[in-house]
């Protein structure tokens, strides 16, 4: 392997989307990149493979509109076309028991335009409606920021604020989980707080939910390869980091490689030990954001089962079950036939995530016949699932105080990655931002370097 060398060139240790954002940011500015990555494969935690001809993404990921460096991200890799977004948030609530609940916003300012959402929402009774509007009220005057909500959580908050059990489960725990990856009684309110103010309480549109059209390992993959290639960067693929010293250099699958600055774009349990001590003393710190899983249930079935209707719904959510949210993946992983092809994305999944395949299939296509009366009729053609064990780092109380910044304590090496300090949640929003933190910090250190030839802050 080469080395990197040469003024302006940077090494992006990490392909995914923290990785590739740093890239395609530093390259438009004319700063030559080359990534870094021990797989064979961009992506990072969003990727897809291929099992009997379909293409399957490794589990679920959304936006929403409020999403803005994603979306952005999106735009400079050619793909905004790629994704659908819904020109209002809706999202249909299923329960086992055949009641349903519905959640629409209205065409009203926030945080007004779900007030009536809330109104009308029959999976609650009336006195916890109106109690949810209060609560709702209530947290959008929180400072998410406020280091006393990094020691406290949402679900005290919500017990303190009249939410009784059925609201939490019907509602709060609906989003909080699937946004954070933890329970409502383990989260950090301050996070909490932040996704539901900027998500449900902010700009009416903020909530609007996208999906992609295309499997991710096209569109976090293979598409920003060919757009950082095609912008002059470089990507090393198979290409394990062992080490990070002064010179800087990295030792790259037991060669050494030079180049200007380095961007440690990789999770929180690698960074902790290839960052150098000078560089963090607080690394050894970083053990403690822990980790949160998350588990995918994939059932192919002989004919339509969420779309029986007719209708055109890409995804529902459910309550009282541990269904969460499912997703039709039909179109996007290219099946044809007649079948549908269902994902059940499982949130905070510590009790999923270790429990064998057979018993998975027998609890989760119990439950998916008593949401969907058409699947006691359809045949399973297929059924998988897939575990991401380390899917988000654990957003628990005080574990804001451990998310460093991206800057270190030596000039030419910086951290990317969602379980950085972004100001968001772990998310692919909160990746993309550390990604363009990073490449501005990147290019103030070279500019430095070029106009006084010091490397020091």
């Amino acid at each position: 392997m080469s080395s990197a060398g040469g003024p302006g060139e940077v090494a992006i240790v990490g392909g995914g989307l923290a990785g590739v954002t740093t890239a395609l940011a530093l390259q438009e500015t004319g700063i030559r990149t080359t990534v870094y990555e021990a797989r064979p494969r961009l992506g990072g935690a969003t990727h897809s493979f291929t099992r009997d001809g379909l293409t399957v993404d490794n589990g679920q990921h959304i936006f929403l509109k409020c999403c803005s460096a994603y979306q952005g991200l999106l735009g400079r890799l050619g793909a905004a076309d790629r994704v659908r977004v819904q020109d209002r948030f809706d999202v249909r609530v299923l329960t086992p028991g055949g009641a349903g609940g519905r959640l629409r916003r209205a065409k009203a300012p926030g945080p007004l335009h779900l007030v009536p959402a809330l109104a009308g929402y029959k999976l609650l009774p009336p006195a916890d409606r109106l109690r949810a509007v209060r609560a709702s009220l209530a947290l959008d005057r929180l400072d998410p920021d406020d280091p006393a909500h990094d020691r406290t959580t949402m679900g005290a908050w919500l017990a303190r604020h009249g939410q009784r059990p059925q609201a939490r489960d019907a509602l709060w725990d609906l989003f909080v989980t699937a946004a954070l990856n933890i329970r409502l009684d383990e989260a950090a309110l301050g996070p909490a707080a932040m996704v539901c103010q900027t998500a449900l309480l902010g700009r009416s549109d903020a909530a609007d939910i996208g999906v992609p059209t295309i499997p991710l390992g096209d569109l976090h993959g293979t598409v920003a390869a060919a757009k950082i290639e095609r912008g002059g960067g470089r990507i090393e693929l198979g290409a394990k980091v062992t080490a990070v010293d002064a010179g800087p250099k990295l030792v790259v699958n037991g060669s050494p490689v030079s180049a200007d600055a380095v961007v440690m774009a990789v999770p929180h349990r690698a960074a902790s030990t290839l960052v150098p001590a000078e560089a963090s003393p607080e690394r050894a710190e970083w053990d403690g954001l822990g980790s949160s899983p998350i588990v995918n249930v994939h059932v192919v079935y002989d004919r339509p089962v969420l779309r029986a209707d007719g209708g055109d719904e890409p995804f529902v959510a459910a309550v009282g079950s541990p269904v969460q949210w499912v997703f039709d993946r039909t179109a996007v992983s290219g099946l044809t036939g007649g079948g549908e092809y269902l994902a059940v994305s499982v949130s905070a999944a510590d009790r999923w995530i270790d429990t064998p395949t057979a018993e998975l299939r027998a609890v989760y296509l119990a439950e998916l016949e008593r949401l969907f009366p058409a699947a006691r009729r359809a045949r399973v053609t297929d059924f998988f699932v897939t575990r991401e064990r380390h899917a988000t780092f654990r957003q628990s109380p005080g574990t804001g105080a451990l998310r460093p910044a991206s800057a270190t304590r030596l000039p030419w090496l910086f951290l990317a990655g969602a379980w950085t300090d972004t100001g968001w949640p772990d998310t692919m929003e909160g990746a993309v931002r550390s990604g363009l933190t990073a490449a501005r910090l990147v290019r103030r250190h070279l500019n430095r370097v070029r106009s006084d030839g010091v490397s020091g802050p």
